[in-house]
């Protein structure tokens, strides 16, 4: 893959911190720090030993709600003088709740770059979906880029505005990074956003007033003949008949 490039302006991030402590507990016993509110967690990095941890649940939500896997957060060890530098490299979810199970931090050099996941964020409007009733697709959700931590965008902004007619498209050399500081791993003419026409909903046909059944009922109707080999048991007696043997005579 190559690396494309393009120019925006830079931010000044906001340092957050996180607290912790080490984490003696493991296996099937995390659940009961679970049980109390606390997420136990996971320290790694180039050069570090891996550490376990454990930290409250609802700060962690809050930090990770801020930070997402982008911005740096420094986080506080007890039992450590220094802090440490972290980005959240990965969060288990209960697959029903959604709330955070395990999450692994991975410790980062400062001064060395790193890959992150980036989402990517459309903005503006795009005419063709304004004028023209376009359907705007987006093609690619997260992008891959790599930079010093300091530097990692929060998301990939890509401007719609440019989308006039169907079919026009917005790659990755389109989007807005700055070039000095970020690179996306990524191929340039790789599409991102589309807008695509409309597709005419097929109308089904309506059914005919006679269907199968009807058509059916009609033919069973009184008009056609009983087969010869079959006895008509519907015929009545005529007014001169005698009844048979053993039944009474009706009188009117």
């Amino acid at each position: 893959m190559s690396t494309t490039k393009a120019n925006t302006k830079s931010t000044t991030k906001k340092q957050i911190d996180l607290s912790a402590e080490p984490r003696t507990l493991s296996g099937r016993k995390v659940k009961n720090l679970r049980r109390q509110g606390i997420l136990p967690a996971n320290i790694f990095g180039n050069k570090i030993t891996s550490t376990s941890i454990q930290l409250d649940l609802k700060d962690f939500q809050k930090t990770y709600e801020q930070a997402g896997e982008t911005n740096i957060i420094t986080l506080s060890l007890k039992g450590e003088s220094k802090t440490r530098p972290v980005l959240v490299s990965n969060v288990h979810l209960d697959p029903v709740t959604d709330t955070p199970l395990h999450v692994d931090f991975h410790q980062i050099d400062l001064t060395q770059k790193v890959t992150a996941t980036v989402p990517v964020e459309l903005i503006g409007t795009a005419p063709a979906e304004e004028e023209k009733g376009a359907v705007i697709v987006q093609i690619i959700n997260e992008l891959n880029v790599e930079a010093l931590p300091a530097d990692l965008p929060d998301s990939l902004e890509v401007d719609l505005s440019s989308l006039k007619e169907f079919g026009d498209f917005l790659s990755v050399k389109d989007i807005k990074i700055d070039a000095t500081k970020v690179e996306i791993d990524a191929e340039p003419d790789q599409q991102v956003v589309q807008a695509q026409e409309p597709k005419e909903e097929e109308v089904e046909p309506t059914p005919s007033p006679e269907g199968d059944e009807g058509t059916e009922a009609s033919t069973d109707g009184g008009g056609d003949k009983p087969d010869s080999d079959e006895p008509q048991t519907d015929k009545q007696p005529d007014s001169g008949d005698k009844p048979t043997s053993g039944e009474p005579s009706k009188s009117e």
